[in-house]
């Protein structure tokens, strides 16, 4: 089971409970669709035994299985049909496809995203497959051989960030001290990062992480809702939130490995949003690993984590909207061994159709 050996969860009929509002939830976001326009929505799957498989030509899935009971969702898509989703997202969960279905979905242009529990992208395939535009990936190379210019592309895509951030913290949060803190360093920061020349990329970084340590001390506090709580305990530091670092990182603060469910929720979205748009930059003709101002690692879509920053904070506040609107269970949730939080499956899916 998903949840074996957590004390967290109870019994079975919480979890079928917890899963079966989530799904309800889910089920109730209908995108808006223009004549003949092919579904924009992505088909989000979780739990185990996720299959897809081609079947007199079209494409057959089955969604995984959560919780019992639960009506297991199936879908067959034909060639060009537009009910087939651009998007396809895996996650996490077990399941099985065949290279027949990869080919299938390459032919018609739909992506497939796996996002792991932790919130972190296991792989991508574009659809359209990797066709890079010569024009643009020289321009990445340049800017990223070019100090000037790098430096330049590092304060742009940080005060673009710290804008953004200004509309969380005004329409997220009532004001207080922290959060007029927080909206007088990102107005500063980003007035500077908009003037000011540097030539230490260090020194962006510095005004990034003054901005975002005052930015999520405005979140200190907020009260998280949970329901049943009576019968079924939540960590007493989950009523309210704390930050962004994780208690399951050892002695280094780091964000991966939520300790909290709303930094595992963000952690989630942002991964959401980072396979979107490495999908995207893919389309595009960009090279998504060659990076500007993160440095380009071995299977790292550094360009993508460029590109994503000032998305965060828009994201930040569709994570806030979702938790001020909802009361949470116990069964909504996995606490690891090593303390790291995860979200349920039902409740990722939430999470995930939220961002995608």
């Amino acid at each position: 089971m998903y949840h074996d050996a957590n004390p967290l969860f109870g019994d079975a009929d919480d979890w079928a409970e917890r899963s079966e509002h989530w799904i309800a939830e889910t089920s109730a976001i209908l995108p808006k669709r223009r004549l003949r326009q092919r579904n924009p929505a992505p088909l989000i799957l979780c739990g185990h035994g996720v299959s897809m498989r081609i079947e007199n030509g079209a494409l057959v899935i089955r969604d995984g299985f959560t919780h019992y009971p639960q009506q297991q969702a199936q879908y067959r898509y034909f060639p060009r049909d537009l009910d087939l989703p651009t998007r396809i997202l895996l996650l996490d969960g077990s399941g099985t496809l065949s290279f027949d279905v990869l080919s299938w979905l390459a032919e018609q242009g739909v992506a497939l995203a796996r996002v792991k529990w932790s919130g972190e992208i296991a792989t991508v395939a574009s659809g359209t497959g990797y066709a890079a535009d010569r024009d643009r990936v020289q321009w990445q190379h340049d800017t990223r051989a070019d100090e000037a210019k790098r430096l330049a592309f590092a304060a742009d895509i940080i005060r673009q960030k710290l804008i953004a951030s200004l509309a969380t913290l005004e329409t997220q949060f009532e004001s207080s001290r922290a959060r007029e803190i927080a909206i007088e360093k990102a107005r500063a920061g980003a007035d500077r990062l908009g003037h000011q020349t540097f030539n230490d990329i260090n020194a962006i970084f510095a005004i990034e992480g003054e901005c975002a340590s005052a930015y999520f001390a405005a979140w200190h506090g907020m009260p998280i809702a949970w329901t049943g709580t009576q019968r079924r305990p939540v960590p007493d530091g989950w009523q309210t939130y704390a930050g962004r670092s994780s208690l399951a990182t050892g002695v280094k603060a780091e964000n991966r490995n939520a300790s909290h469910p709303v930094n595992a929720m963000l952690n989630y979205a942002y991964a959401v949003k980072l396979a979107q748009m490495q999908i995207q930059a893919v389309a595009d003709g960009y090279d998504p690993t060659l990076g500007i101002m993160h440095n380009s690692k071995r299977g790292s879509p550094a360009l993508v984590l460029d590109l994503v920053e000032p998305e965060r904070p828009r994201i930040d506040a569709r994570i806030l909207d979702f938790i001020k609107t909802n009361n949470f269970a116990a069964a909504d949730f996995v606490i690891r061994t090593n303390g790291a939080c995860r979200l349920s499956p039902q409740l990722a899916r939430k999470v995930a159709s939220l961002i995608g």
